[in-house]
């Protein structure tokens, strides 16, 4: 009998469906509109010590085929979310992953230790893809060096389950794979949104008042599936696949090419109720391949290549 059943390390979902950050709230805002039983879990808005009010209007823009934003992790701050938020949303019947995102290694100390203080948390997911202030601005994720520390020292404050958001705007995520798995990280998130920018042709100026801002939706599957089979041929965790899902065609390439779950961003937006009818889809397509669970798809791309990053010329 086909199942939906996923296990990304100690972390055991009911559905390969999650909800990426940013894109769900704080689960509160889609309570009303999707049953969040649908998800195997959900990351929660970006956590911070303080409330951060985010970057200055405009911070998105629609593209052709997809989603500019620079909302600059605007959020409450981790005392409002651990007093207002978390005792409304730890009686949803599915995971919850706090996204914690910092500008130096102590804050992300300081939000997972007071976070550890409290229960209903299921684990968190390191946006280590945003600047390290201290070293002038550079994702802590395009350090390898940093990513080790930084998951380590998170690491040795909690048991709980801990997956790495990488950034894609690098030459090759391996290294970065590696240091996070070195650190201690139990799976991976890929990938984070790419670097775009989007112009008024009749006034010449940006979309964005930060100019360039986070580039999603569907656009991007190709680019997170290349960096998912990456990532999935460099390290032994789990990789949770993000970037264009609007299928589940979509959910099963990323198995395929290396993931043991995903997370669907951009296209709640314009349909809530999409992971109910991954579920469905997927549902329907292991009954009529005759696949039991999803596990049996990873990593089963075939091809006579050995990887490698790029492509030949």
């Amino acid at each position: 009998m086909s199942t939906l059943n996923v296990s990304l390390g100690s972390l055991q979902l009911s559905s390969p469906i999650m909800a990426a950050s940013g894109c769900y709230g704080y689960g509160l805002e889609y309570a009303d509109v999707a049953n969040p039983s649908h998800l195997g879990g959900f990351i929660t808005k970006s956590i911070s010590p303080e409330r951060w009010k985010g970057n200055p209007p405009p911070r998105l823009a629609e593209t052709e085929f997809g989603l500019l934003n620079s909302i600059g992790l605007a959020n409450m701050g981790v005392d409002a979310f651990i007093q207002d938020v978390l005792p409304r949303i730890t009686n949803f019947d599915t995971k919850v992953i706090v996204s914690v995102a910092c500008k130096v290694m102590e804050e992300y100390e300081l939000v997972v230790r007071k976070l550890e203080e409290v229960e209903g948390v299921d684990g968190y997911e390191l946006n280590i893809s945003c600047p390290n202030v201290k070293e002038g601005g550079m994702a802590f994720s395009q350090n390898p060096k940093l990513t080790e520390e930084l998951v380590s020292r998170v690491r040795a404050i909690s048991n709980r389950w801990i997956t790495a958001k990488l950034t894609p705007n690098t030459a090759s995520i391996k290294s970065a794979c590696q240091a996070a798995e070195q650190g201690g990280a139990n799976a991976l998130s890929l990938i984070n949104t790419i670097v775009g920018m989007a112009v008024d042709y009749k006034s010449r100026r940006p979309k964005l008042a930060t100019l360039t801002g986070g580039y999603s939706g569907p656009p991007i599957k190709p680019v997170a599936l290349a960096r998912v089979w990456e990532g999935y041929n460099a390290v032994d965790i789990p990789i949770v696949g993000i970037g264009g899902i609007v299928s589940w065609q979509d959910v099963v390439e990323f198995f395929i090419v290396g993931a043991s779950a995903v997370q669907v961003g951009s296209a709640l937006y314009t349909n809530p109720g999409l992971p109910a009818e991954l579920n469905q889809g997927l549902l329907d397509y292991m009954k009529s391949e005759r696949i039991d669970s999803l596990s049996e798809l990873t990593g089963t791309l075939k091809t006579d290549q050995p990887f490698q990053v790029g492509a030949p010329v």
